[in-house]
């Protein structure tokens, strides 16, 4: 067995969407300052962020889309984790629209379904964040209507953001199907081999989305 992470460091500054300060990460207790506090000598590091939750590797459970949707802490366990996947191969060369022929005559139900486009070479620079590859609106209702679980991607965005639309969030959150977008490190899986995808979020009252730590085992 093999597990390889997909997800994007998050560090000081790091850019994810356009527009959208990145996070600060500093000390909240610096640790030689704590050693006053204990009689052995023993130092403590504790951490502060300040972040905006759709930073690095994240999460879309409904809430994000829809104010009667769940939102993270009401995310179910078996919704996200240890799921059965199918890698989709769609090179970001050959166009940036993932649509609705590259997943028919798949089998995608109850799968988590992940589209490698190797986008995520182009992370936190200015070339990540426009014109990037993305799922038309057919491939979004033909993974609802097939029972995916879940869909991620390698890309800024699952939707098309040169548009004001958004239509695969909105169907796909819809129906409860989850969303991991800014995957990386997809092109190290290898082919034809039995896959399981994995991304858990804290369990956070009224937020819809959150960084996670995505990977894949692989059998």
């Amino acid at each position: 067995m093999e597990l390889i992470d997909l997800s994007h460091t998050i560090f000081d500054g790091v850019k994810t969407i356009k527009g959208v300060p990145g996070p600060i990460i500093c000390d909240f207790w610096e640790r030689e300052s704590t050693r006053k506090n204990y009689s052995d000598g023993s130092t403590f590091q504790m951490g502060k962020i300040e972040m905006i939750s759709n930073t690095g590797t994240y999460m879309d459970c409904p809430f994000h889309r829809y104010a009667d949707g769940h939102d993270l802490s009401g995310l179910p366990l078996a919704n996200c984790v240890n799921l059965p996947t199918l890698i989709i191969d769609a090179p970001h060369e050959n166009g940036l629209a993932v649509d609705v022929s590259f997943f028919k005559n798949l089998d995608v139900h109850k799968k988590a379904i992940l589209v490698r486009t190797g986008w995520s070479a182009f992370f936190n620079t200015e070339k990540y964040v426009t014109n990037h590859p993305f799922l038309t609106e057919d491939a979004a209702i033909f993974l609802k209507e097939n029972g995916a679980t879940l869909v991620g991607i390698d890309s800024h965005n699952i939707d098309d953001t040169r548009t004001t639309r958004r239509p695969v969030h909105t169907i796909l959150l819809r129906e409860n199907i989850l969303i991991v977008e800014h995957l990386t490190n997809m092109a190290t899986i290898a082919e034809n081999k039995k896959i399981y995808f994995s991304a858990v979020p804290p369990k956070i009252i009224g937020m819809g989305t959150f960084p996670v730590r995505a990977y894949v085992k692989v059998e």
